[in-house]
């Protein structure tokens, strides 16, 4: 059995990875499907009552304008996926590429300058730089995506860092400098391959994490500007609670916790099952 064929079978063996992938799948056809068309699409419609309760119409019952509030939850899964996918993709790349550099020229002007500018972002209090950043760009529909990615690479590139400084001194990477490749083709062909694990396994830990920055950024007035999100529907909530009207709050705080229990099982099983540790087991 090879490398690759461990992986999935350990994959299929774990039965809380398994329940993660399902949800996780769940919530990727639900957004598809807002993309096609199919459903969501009437999400900004106000034909309900004010506050009406859930029935077979309305599953969640409807807001203060009457909007249906499961139709609104519905289209904000593909908000969820948007910032998401956006996110942990930019800031994995970003990371992977600043770990390669600064392992590869370890102990140089490279490195330190990688490494110094990783410690000025890591003692910045998270949420208040990203919370600055988007405020300084209100008004840009990639502000609050830009101020995740600036941030979230950084753990990415410390363990790519690390990885990288030890392949680098293998018989592999060692023929290939002989053979007088250069540095960019050994990098891409040869070392990054072998840090596909750890790239992987932080992108869902990314893709979590901007789906929940994102909800904490658009409960303060900073995320989602124009369109709908579990965020806004909280921030919407805060009053309505208080009017003994549960809708809002009810369906996004469901869905948000599904989607993030989801890749976090998702997230477990693959860590453990791209683990070389494990698998040397």
């Amino acid at each position: 059995m090879n490398a690759r064929q461990r992986v999935f079978h350990q994959l299929r063996e774990d039965r809380a990875g398994r329940a993660g992938l399902i949800v996780v799948a769940c919530f990727f056809l639900a957004a598809l499907g807002v993309w096609a068309g199919l459903w969501g699409q009437e999400w900004a419609t106000a034909d309900g009552g004010r506050w009406q309760t859930p029935d077979a119409e309305y599953w969640f019952g409807t807001n203060v304008l009457g909007q249906d509030i499961f139709e609104r939850a519905i289209y904000s899964v593909k908000t969820a996926f948007e910032i998401g996918v956006v996110v942990a993709l930019f800031s994995t790349l970003l990371g992977a590429l600043a770990g390669a550099l600064a392992g590869w020229y370890s102990a140089t002007w490279v490195d330190s300058g990688i490494l110094w500018l990783k410690g000025v972002l890591d003692s910045i209090p998270f949420y208040l730089f990203v919370a600055a950043v988007a405020f300084a760009l209100q008004g840009k529909p990639w502000a609050m995506h830009l101020a995740m990615i600036a941030t979230f690479w950084t753990t990415t590139g410390r363990l790519v860092r690390a990885e990288v400084k030890k392949i680098k001194g293998r018989d592999f990477v060692l023929s290939a400098r002989a053979m007088g490749l250069p540095t960019h083709l050994i990098l891409v062909r040869h070392v990054l391959p072998n840090t596909v694990h750890i790239l992987l396994v932080q992108a869902t830990i990314a893709f979590v994490a901007a789906i929940k920055t994102e909800v904490i950024l658009s409960f303060l007035g900073l995320g989602v500007q124009d369109g709908v999100s579990w965020g806004l529907m909280l921030a919407e909530s805060t009053q309505e609670v208080l009017a003994g009207h549960f809708g809002n709050f009810l369906a996004a705080s469901v869905m948000l916790f599904a989607l993030l229990m989801g890749f976090n099982l998702l997230a477990d099983a693959l860590q453990d099952a791209l683990d070389p540790k494990g698998r040397a087991i």
